[in-house]
């Protein structure tokens, strides 16, 4: 599920993935668009959905020797409030902890 969060009237994504082919996590910011209009009359449906990432971080989990990466993906400009990216870095630096971590206890665990 994308955590959503507005800025000046402007909403905001960020989603969580695995590339397997990367062995990585990814954290994707993107500007969020709103649903479809059909979804009005569903309860609890979001309002607002992700959009095409602009941001990428890539958070490597089977070799501790590879380094997280952020990748920018655009082929217009776009301004990030300085919110938004520090929201966004907070994101990456917890997945980053989270994925260090289960890295060291799934190596310990094999040890044992």
């Amino acid at each position: 599920m994308p955590e959503l969060r507005v800025h000046a009237g402007r909403h905001y994504a960020i989603q969580f993935h695995y590339a397997l082919p990367d062995d990585a996590w990814c954290v994707e910011l993107s500007e969020a668009v709103p649903a479809p209009a059909s979804w009005a009359d569903i309860p609890n449906a979001a309002t607002h959905l992700p959009g095409a990432a602009f941001v990428v971080a890539v958070i490597p989990d089977e070799d501790p020797r590879l380094e997280p990466a952020v990748h920018i993906r655009s082929h217009d400009e776009h301004v990030i409030p300085y919110e938004i990216m520090h929201w966004f870095m907070d994101q990456v630096a917890e997945q980053v902890e989270r994925c260090r971590l289960a890295f060291v206890q799934g190596a310990s665990e094999a040890v044992e």
